[in-house]
């Protein structure tokens, strides 16, 4: 007989707050984390960071900022985890020296647990990571660029048709349209034609803007990705709004994509040229992973994370540097005038070189400001060294503890970039300024996990902010700093107004 069913319901309650009470004493007095300062109840529980995680969407990055000012450059910020906001620390933690590991709690929340991105394991990543980063490398986004040049002008001619028709322009859901785009079309082979959707498909736009409310979600509550994945296609489409209904098409599209892409490479008949991969599929297939690498659930996770990665991280940033361009003359008129200096004419319309628009010192001080106030990702970025102790000044960090830092935060430090919420090009053309800012300066963060995506994202941004500069005029209709500020930390960056840049335009004679 088993002696629990002899037990009272009070017995029972008195149990499970002895043994809560216990975790808590523990985590407070004898955890090795309990030496380090912050507040008391983020050591005690998580339930700390789930309020300004979920219940506060996305806002516990602005209260990490609020800790540090009270408790110092390191604060223990969880009961396993702490953050560190000194940018002198930065280049010892995001580092190629030495193994590192991702923190699995955080990652194993977006449900892609076989990905490249979400892999926890530094030996592993290692492996998965080499044929991606042999297809994302700069020599191939140089190779292929006929594409980002291609798409910059449909998206151009897509503008043009509004002009001409006197109506205002929603300039972030085409910028949105044209990032995720160049993403399919160059990562799978396959464009889904966002930028000829009227609306530029501005629904999808929302999803990929507000998708950090599942991973927040699922971080605290391990059940709830798990319970949106089981839920069949079929009453999604029934229950959903578009918004749904087209993602869960989307991620149908690319399912089928990645099967009939796999299916064609296993045919004896396929040509299977190393140097001519024409998409990320391929790329993993012919390289050196053992068979279990390759199969389709493996492979479909990579798919999914490393194309949505490619979305709002960099039209965020474009969107950014374009309502700060636009919203100061001087400044327009500067970059300009800069851009008709390597403007070659084509058949219908000036054309830029990529190779030329990198040369360029003034656009790309105003690149680099637009990625230093739009950073890919909003969220602390955590790593693990699995195999020994980690120093930072007195502190003695324990093997394998999580320690994370912010680059939005990092990127808003005073003392680095004096007035950081102003936008100002001009800082990055002091040659001083920028070897100062070399070791702080990580939108695309640094070391082994570094982002994949980063020169297709400078190639789009130099391509496309030339293109539109050079070519059009735009009157913001009621466009705020609130609709391209980091606000929330969807993992990317959230804004307080997601209503998109609603433009008048001119078109220039």
């Amino acid at each position: 007989m088993n002696p629990l069913l002899f037990l009272s319901w009070q017995q029972v309650a008195v149990t499970g707050i002895l043994y809560l009470a216990s975790i808590i004493v523990y985590r407070l007095f004898f955890h090795p984390l309990a030496k380090f300062p912050g507040p008391k109840l983020a050591a005690a529980t998580r339930w700390y960071d789930c309020y300004y995680d979920v219940f506060l969407p996305g806002q516990y990055t602005w209260k990490i900022a609020e800790l540090h000012k009270r408790y110092g450059p390191i604060v223990r910020i969880s009961p396993h985890e702490l953050h560190v906001n000194d940018p002198e620390f930065f280049k010892d933690l995001y580092c190629y020296d030495g193994r590192w590991n991702k923190y699995s709690w955080s990652y194993d929340a977006f449900g892609a647990p076989f990905s490249t991105i979400c892999c926890a394991d530094h030996d592993l990543h290692k492996e998965r990571r080499a044929p991606l980063e042999r297809y994302m490398s700069k020599a191939n986004v140089e190779r292929n660029r006929d594409i980002i040049q291609g798409l910059t002008f449909k998206l151009c001619d897509r503008i043009d048709e509004f002009h001409k028709d006197a109506r205002t322009v929603n300039l972030g859901s085409a910028l949105s349209a044209f990032v995720r785009d160049v993403a399919t079309e160059w990562l799978l082979g396959k464009s889904f034609n966002n930028l000829d959707k009227e609306d530029f498909n501005s629904q999808m736009t929302a999803v990929f803007q507000g998708g950090g409310h599942v991973w927040r979600m699922t971080k605290h509550f391990r059940w709830f990705g798990p319970l949106m994945k089981s839920i069949p296609p079929s009453i999604i489409k029934k229950i959903g709004d578009k918004g749904a209904i087209d993602l869960f098409s989307f991620l149908d599209d690319m399912l089928v994509v990645t099967k009939e892409t796999l299916s064609l490479f296993s045919t004896p008949t396929f040509d299977k040229k190393a140097d001519d991969e024409r998409s990320i599929i391929q790329a993993i297939v012919q390289s050196k992973l053992p068979p279990n690498e390759k199969n389709l659930t493996r492979v479909f996770d990579d798919v999914s994370t490393v194309t949505g990665a490619a979305f709002e991280t960099t039209a965020a940033a474009i969107r950014l540097i374009l309502f700060y361009v636009y919203s100061n003359p001087t400044l327009f008129d500067k970059l300009r005038t800069e851009l008709a200096s390597v403007a070659s004419q084509g058949p219908n319309e000036s054309v830029f070189e990529l190779a030329s628009l990198e040369q360029l010192p003034y656009l790309t001080a105003v690149i680099t400001e637009g990625l230093r106030l739009s950073s890919g990702v909003a969220t602390r970025q955590a790593r693990i060294a699995p195999d020994r102790e980690l120093v930072y000044d007195k502190w003695r960090i324990p093997m394998g503890t999580p320690v994370g830092m912010t680059t939005l935060l990092m990127h808003m430090n005073e003392k680095l970039y004096p007035d950081p919420e102003r936008f100002v090009p001009e800082r990055w053309m002091d040659p001083e300024m920028r070897r100062k800012a070399d070791r702080t300066f990580a939108p695309f963060s640094r070391g082994t996990r570094n982002c994949l995506g980063m020169h297709l994202a400078f190639a789009e941004m130099y391509m496309v902010t030339a293109a539109l500069v050079h070519r059009f005029e735009f009157g913001f209709d009621g466009a705020s700093p609130a609709q391209v500020l980091a606000y929330s930390d969807e993992f990317i960056i959230g804004t307080k107004d997601r209503s998109g840049l609603k433009a008048y335009v001119t078109r220039r004679n």
